[in-house]
């Protein structure tokens, strides 16, 4: 599908799921997911719902759609983490690219990851859980005891609160890359 640009130049229809995107992710970040409809989209747009429903039949479809790239950077966070040697390289893998990944999709990170419909989209796509699941194996490492356990649901959990922080949302990315790779090594490499 294309679309013409307001100087009349054609816009393929990648660019029109990019725009949609970035429309629904700012309308998760004021409304929920659940407090957005298709309709809220489409008026953001500035386009028909049928416009919305050429791209997504549900508003189920626009979330995967607006997290699919989070969790395809996370899958490669994962695969680089499972194919180092040793528990220590894994971890030190995972801790960096989990920081680069957060910095670097901190307004998708945070806007999906304090939404409370979350859960669901774990529940329609079991490609993203099976990802979760890979995520926590690498950093417990194998037979975690409770205390790693808890260390690395602290700090997946923990990732998100920087970016809901005015104060931290002041801190270049460089920097809270550092911090939150600083962070994650001194929580996860603790002696119990």
């Amino acid at each position: 599908m294309e679309t013409m640009d307001d100087d009349g130049t054609a816009r393929r229809a990648p660019d029109v799921r990019s725009r949609l995107h970035g429309s629904a992710l700012k309308l998760f970040r004021e409304h929920g997911i659940s407090g957005t409809t298709l309709q809220m989209i489409a008026d953001d747009l500035g386009v028909t719902k049928a416009a919305v429903y050429y791209h997504y039949r549900t508003k189920d479809e626009i979330v995967l759609g607006v997290v699919s790239p989070l969790m395809e950077g996370l899958r490669r966070v994962v695969e680089l983490a499972e194919a180092q040697r040793g528990h220590r390289a894994r971890v030190e893998v995972a801790l960096t690219g989990l920081a680069d990944l957060t910095v670097r999709a901190r307004e998708v990170y945070a806007v999906l990851t304090g939404d409370p419909s979350i859960p669901h989209v774990g529940r329609l796509s079991p490609e993203f859980a099976e990802v979760g699941r890979r995520v926590v194996d690498v950093l417990s490492g194998p037979d975690p005891s409770p205390q790693t356990r808890v260390r690395v649901t602290l700090l997946l959990s923990g990732l998100v609160g920087p970016l809901k922080d005015p104060e931290c949302a002041r801190i270049d990315d460089d920097a809270l890359r550092t911090l939150l790779v600083d962070a994650g090594r001194r929580l996860l490499h603790q002696r119990s």
